[in-house]
């Protein structure tokens, strides 16, 4: 009988592409049998049979003949409208979308080369390319199990980069109700990209306008905008401190002729005006700090921390002998000046600087106009220079690119 539907079933089968057929025996209404046969390109092979040599090298030439076009590396005009442009001909080139998800993927790879990542359109148009309505589950077992589940993750994919873009930066695309719209005519109500969207709508507002910084976006792409931005932000500790420009050309023995971006309050004043003439102070850098995408390099002024006051009371003293059951231990307190907010365990912070050649003679040009802006101790107290060497220009600096200069040794 199983010779008999084998030869009926090559007999019968005749297909272009790869077949699983599982034939099933039965006896007095019992399954006693079952027989899976593979059938290719009319070709039937049993399991226990292997293909020759010569159809596996046909077939890795095939494999060899295909080759993948990439249409948004051949582009000339990259930006927007091209993009956009390139989507609509592939959604009216085919009414079934054949290979829709690798066209998305592939998309996805060239958005911030076509300046997009940050555009909602252009999301809404990846998601807009998959068919409405094929993808939605008929029944609960297909709404946990993921129905068509490669459909379903390359949107969240794409869900996932408007959130964070796999980047040290936050992207911060905020979906619309008419995303929402969209996922729902796809997938419907119970699929997995919609409550991706439901949870981006529920977090992203909420830390949209979390941080106490608040930075304009697009990040100004001017250096010295960039450094005004950084110090204010680093010197908004204290609520009294300036932030002034100064041009090293203003200085007769300059060797530069560049930009010096100042943070410095009174209370830093004060410290500097009160330092010890013979203890000196050190300009350390260049520190890193990231504004969204780009990143700023700043040094800061700095001196020996200020030992703290030592308590007369010896703990090995049993001469006072306190009994804890009869008398209640009092806290022993001694009586010391409150310590800034400048003032701390590694040292105290006079001032804070970001230059346009991040050099060690521009450095040297802050600190002799420091001391003709109301900071004449400087020019009795010595100043050490510890920077990481080299010290490029300062520039806005993309977050892929990588610091080289971060892994240097300092030089005394």
């Amino acid at each position: 009988m199983e010779l008999a539907l084998q030869q009926a079933l090559i007999n019968h089968v005749s297909s272009n592409s790869a077949q699983f057929i599982m034939i099933l025996v039965f006896v007095n209404g019992l399954p006693c049998h079952s027989l899976i046969y593979i059938v290719v390109s009319h070709n039937f092979i049993k399991p226990s049979c292997r293909p020759s040599s010569s159809h596996s090298e046909n077939d890795k030439k095939t494999e060899q003949a295909v080759v993948i076009r990439d249409i948004f590396q051949d582009a000339e005009d990259k930006d927007k409208n091209t993009y956009l442009a390139m989507i609509q001909i592939f959604v009216q080139r085919d009414v079934h979308r054949r290979g829709h998800v690798e066209f998305i993927y592939s998309a996805m790879k060239h958005m911030e080369e076509f300046h997009v990542h940050k555009d909602l359109e252009a999301y809404k148009s990846l998601i807009d390319i998959l068919p409405k309505g094929k993808f939605i589950p008929t029944n609960i077992f297909q709404a946990e199990f993921m129905h068509y589940p490669k459909q379903q993750q390359c949107i969240i994919d794409v869900l996932e980069m408007m959130e964070d873009n796999g980047k040290l930066y936050f992207n911060g695309v905020m979906p619309d109700r008419e995303m929402e719209t969209m996922l729902l005519n796809i997938f419907g109500n119970k699929g997995h990209p919609l409550r991706k969207y439901w949870r981006m709508m529920y977090w992203m507002p909420k830390f949209k306008n979390l941080s106490p910084w608040p930075l304009p976006n697009p990040v100004p792409n001017d250096s010295l905008e960039l450094a005004k931005l950084g110090i204010q932000r680093i010197t908004s500790v204290d609520l009294q401190t300036t932030v002034v420009t100064y041009q090293t050309a203003d200085l007769e023995d300059s060797l530069e002729d560049t930009w010096i971006v100042s943070g410095q309050s009174p209370k830093q004043k004060e410290l500097l005006g009160s330092h010890q003439r013979n203890m000196p102070v050190y300009i350390e850098g260049p520190f890193r700090l990231w504004l969204r995408n780009l990143s700023i390099n700043y040094f800061i002024m700095r001196a020996d921390p200020k030992p703290r006051p030592r308590s007369a009371y010896d703990p090995d003293d049993v001469t006072s002998l306190k009994i804890p059951f009869f008398s209640e231990p009092k806290e022993r307190k001694e009586v010391a000046a409150v310590r800034s907010v400048h003032e701390q365990d590694e040292g105290t912070i006079l001032a804070v600087c970001a230059t346009g050649t991040s050099s060690r003679d521009s450095l040297l040009s802050w600190v002799r106009l420091q001391e003709g802006d109301g900071n004449p101790a400087l020019s009795e107290v010595p100043v050490l220079f510890k920077l990481r060497s080299p010290a490029g220009d300062v520039v806005p600096e993309n977050s892929d690119k990588t610091d080289s200069t971060s892994d240097d040794k300092p030089n005394s």
